[in-house]
């Protein structure tokens, strides 16, 4: 048996990807690294403390304990200590901590224009909750007018930004959203951009959008809103500041 199959630090990597399916190369990418660095970390080679800790962030493992046993030094098995490495998300995702992000977490009235051009506006709910599995908070949208075409991925936080990044990415198809941190009133705004059908083809649009943190959507209007309606007026002037205010900007030719 070859020294790096021996390595149960190695051993823990293996069946770590084993049980979330990831290949030597989606580890790469989502630790954002070179599948060659995987490869060798893989055949006991050296890697850097930083890419050690990206895998670990990536497959759930703790990087003190697993660094440790990678250099052949005892483990810190200590019952009922949380890990480290599910308290914060991926370098690539921010580095940020659970305990920094603790106010995202809830259920958010979500509101945009309709894509077609109508005048309409789409109301439905996003749930933002944190993920111990992949350590990042984890979005999933819900009660939309087109429920197959509802998104769920991940948020993306920058140390140094005044916007978060909310992406999905379903087989090589994405999905990005920016919209500026949560504030004291519990809205995010911004500028979703995406692609959307129109009659036999997908297009790329881009419009503005508003998450709206509450307790309870109860008794709240979803789905496409149209003007005259008695919720129409509210969501649309929360849209139209959107714009206005400077958190999006629309530029045509």
């Amino acid at each position: 048996m070859a020294p790096s199959e021996r390595n149960p630090a190695l051993a823990r990597i293996r069946t770590a990807m084993i049980e979330k399916k990831i290949t030597q190369a989606g580890l790469a990418d989502a630790a954002d690294c070179h599948e060659k660095t995987i490869q060798n970390l893989m055949n006991g080679r050296p890697v850097r403390d930083q890419t050690l800790f990206d895998v670990c962030m990536v497959l759930g493992l703790d990087f003190e304990e697993t660094k440790a046993l990678l250099r052949g030094e005892p483990g810190r098995d200590e019952p009922g200590r949380p890990s480290l490495s599910r308290e914060v998300a991926p370098v690539y995702m921010g580095a940020y901590t659970r305990a920094a992000v603790e106010d995202y977490i809830g259920s958010y009235l979500t509101l945009r224009p309709g894509f077609a051009g109508s005048g309409t506006v789409v109301a439905y709910r996003t749930d933002i909750v944190w993920d111990p599995e992949w350590p990042s908070l984890l979005f999933q949208e819900r009660d939309r007018p087109d429920a197959p075409y509802s998104h769920r991925g991940r948020l993306y936080v920058p140390a140094a930004s005044m916007f978060i990044h909310l992406v999905s990415l379903t087989k090589g198809a994405m999905r990005m959203i920016v919209v500026s941190q949560l504030d004291r009133l519990g809205q995010m705004r911004g500028l979703v951009t995406t692609l959307n059908k129109q009659r036999a083809t997908l297009v790329p649009v881009s419009a503005p959008i508003v998450y709206r943190k509450l307790d309870s959507l109860g008794g709240l209007a979803l789905g496409e809103i149209c003007a005259g309606e008695p919720a129409y007026a509210g969501y649309r002037q929360v849209l139209d500041e959107t714009v206005a205010e400077g958190y999006a900007r629309l530029v045509s030719i």
